[in-house]
């Protein structure tokens, strides 16, 4: 399953309760086992991306996350915000109700309604006490790098005027167009940093997407040592497959994350691998500690 096709489904998901109520036996042992793991050093904040965990309802998600150590859920919309404040979690990246991976700001067209749908956002967030809202260029649909760019300049910067009232960042993620999302704009982290010079505000910055990255770039350890002041969220996955960040994959996690907590970044680091652990939260729980450095 693709982001795009999760952000599509609205299933909810089984609970972690038998037909008659009473948890099962593996659903308790799945809980003991997250119990322990083990404690967290505290120089990461970890964060889990909800598109990953959609067929687990997000009251258990935030539940068993707080539980874990989790101190966000990435990826909600705002009517979802209240249910991971409820278990003492935040919303660590928020994104509109509806929106687009592929019709971004790239493309002039597009300003009016984005600039109206952000706008909002950046309120609502404001007003619950968040930090970091998430865009998208958009694909380039046979549009030069240069203009790409200066569109998506053009479109973002009165949202980022307002975001600079609020306190709010804007942050435009780095995506794979090699696999996952062909055609997408924002694909190499030069081009990101560019764009972020060109707005000229540090409240827009970038998502560098781990897994996104080694597929277009490789160098992961190279570039965010070199670009971490245009970083302000990171995201995880294996590669390849996007699945778990364990020894399955290419990736050595520890590593970059020692990296990352070198450039004295604070900020959170989301979870967005797709488990094939059959028990989700449990795959979920290793991935943070592999990343816990």
């Amino acid at each position: 399953m693709t982001r795009k096709e999760a952000l599509k489904s609205i299933a909810i998901g089984a609970s972690a309760l038998s037909i008659s109520g009473i948890p099962s036996a593996k659903a308790e042992e799945s809980k003991n086992d997250i119990k322990n793991m083990g404690s967290l050093k505290g120089n990461i904040n970890h964060s889990a991306c909800r598109w990953c965990y959609n067929d687990i309802p997000l009251d258990k998600l935030a539940e068993a996350g707080k539980e874990m150590g989790l101190k966000g859920i990435d990826l909600l919309k705002p009517e979802e915000w209240p249910t991971v404040q409820k278990y003492g979690l935040t919303c660590s990246m928020a994104n509109p109700s509806e929106f687009s991976l592929t019709e971004g700001f790239n493309n002039p067209k597009n300003h009016e309604a984005l600039q109206r749908t952000y706008s909002d956002l950046i309120i609502k967030a404001a007003d619950a006490g968040l930090q970091k809202v998430i865009c998208f260029s958009g694909n380039r649909n046979g549009m030069a790098d240069d203009v790409g760019m200066e569109n998506c300049a053009v479109g973002v910067e009165p949202l980022v005027k307002l975001a600079e009232k609020h306190n709010i960042l804007v942050v435009m993620e780095l995506l794979n167009s090699k696999v996952n999302h062909p055609d997408y704009q924002c694909d190499h982290t030069p081009w990101g940093v560019a764009l972020c010079d060109k707005v000229g505000s540090g409240h827009f910055k970038l998502l560098y997407d781990i897994y996104h990255m080694q597929i277009m770039e490789g160098d992961v350890i190279a570039t965010i040592r070199k670009y971490h002041d245009y970083i302000v969220h990171y995201h995880t996955g294996g590669v390849p497959g996007r699945h778990e960040i364990n020894e399955t994959q290419e990736l050595y996690y520890p590593a970059i994350m020692k990296a990352i907590h070198e450039t004295g970044y604070t900020g959170f680091v989301a979870q967005e691998f797709v488990p094939t652990n059959d028990d989700k939260l449990v795959a979920l729980r290793q991935g943070v500690e592999i990343c816990d450095v």
